[in-house]
Formats: structure tokens, sequence, C-alpha cells
């Protein structure tokens, strides 16, 4: 997935972060109106809500293991297994969530911007690759108890794709993400896992 930036995509974010810092300044317990419903372009998928504090679990030091399929859209079952670790922090009352990640036998880093929508009581994902510098299109949703489901569009190997990530807070010192891509949005393949611990659990 490597694009040229876009100054549209630079735009995004600077007015996501903008917009939340405006917001933060207000009560969060203006959050409280019901969310407006909003749905995946193309499908019939719901984007799902969640809480400002859905994040917080994730702030502090973590290493991960990585498993990247080898080669996606051929039915493969080969996987990339690296190492990587990585900070995370809250920022704004916990309304801008974000963390940076290390990549050591890959040689490259990628950071995590999400921001919280408190008017759609929804998360919006940012990811950010130190080979590309490229900002890709958010993932947006939120957690319902300990699993987080996010949605959005992108682009692979020239297709439009629809991408999901899931997020399992397995315990307090354990976090699992996954991501997966659709054609159509409706049959998805899992192409990357990562398995968090807690630095000293």
């Amino acid at each position: 997935m490597s694009r040229p930036v876009s100054t549209a995509r630079r735009r995004l974010l600077i007015d996501a972060v903008a917009g939340a810092a405006a917001i933060g300044l207000s009560p969060l317990a203006a959050a409280s109106t019901a969310a407006p419903a909003k749905q995946l372009a193309g499908t019939d998928i719901a984007l799902p809500t969640g809480d400002v504090r859905d994040f917080d679990f994730f702030v502090g030091d973590w290493t991960f293991v990585n498993k990247r399929l080898k080669q996606r859209w051929v039915g493969s079952d080969e996987w990339d297994e690296f190492p990587a670790s990585l900070r995370c922090e809250s920022r704004m009352g916990g309304v801008v969530n974000l963390d940076e990640g290390a990549f050591p036998t890959k040689g490259w880093q990628g950071m995590t911007v999400r921001v919280f929508n408190l008017k759609e009581r929804r998360w919006y994902l940012y990811w950010i690759n130190s080979t590309t510098g490229e900002l890709f299109p958010p993932v947006a949703g939120g957690f319902d108890g300990n699993r987080g489901v996010f949605y959005g569009d992108d682009t692979d190997e020239g297709r439009p794709i629809k991408v999901r990530f899931l997020w399992t807070r397995i315990d307090k010192d354990h976090a699992r993400w996954e991501q997966a891509f659709s054609l159509d949005g409706k049959t998805w393949e899992t192409n990357w896992y990562m398995q968090h611990t807690r630095v000293g659990a």
C-alpha cells in the first residue's frame, strides 16, 4: 500500500486533531447524547461506537510479536514473524491516543494516532509508516466490552478494499490486534496479527 502522501490526507489528520483539541475543552459529559448512525460506504456494515476511555488500557510500554501474511489474496497460509515494541500515550483527557512502535528486524517505525469524535462517540485510527511517511485513511469504530471493531476504506495492489481492525483486551498486560482486508465488505482475509505483552508483565 505504497502511495504518495496527499495534501488532503495531511489536512484530514490536522483537522481531526485540531477538532479533538477544541472538543476536549468542553465537558466530556456532553458526549452522552445518542451517536449518529453511520455505515461503511458501499456496505451494510454499521460503524461501531465506543467510549473515550476505550484505549486507556493500552497506555504504557509494550513488546509484541507480529505475524504478517507473506502473500495476500491467494489463500496463502505462510506467515512472516517478527518482533516489535511500542510506547502508547494519552492526550487531551483521552480524546487523543497515540503510539509509536519500532520494528528492529524490518528497519522501520510506525505510529498510530487515534482521535475520539465526541459527537459521534466513535474512534478514528490513522496509521503512519516511516518507510513512506504516508498517512493512511482512517478506520472508525469503538469497543463493546473487551472487543473493539474498526472499519475503513483503502487500496491494496491498486484495488479499492475494505479494511477491518479487531482489538481484543485480554487482560491488563495482554492485548491482540488483527487486520483483515475485503473486496466486498463480506468476505474477509486476515493478513496481520499482533500479540502484545506489557513490559514488566
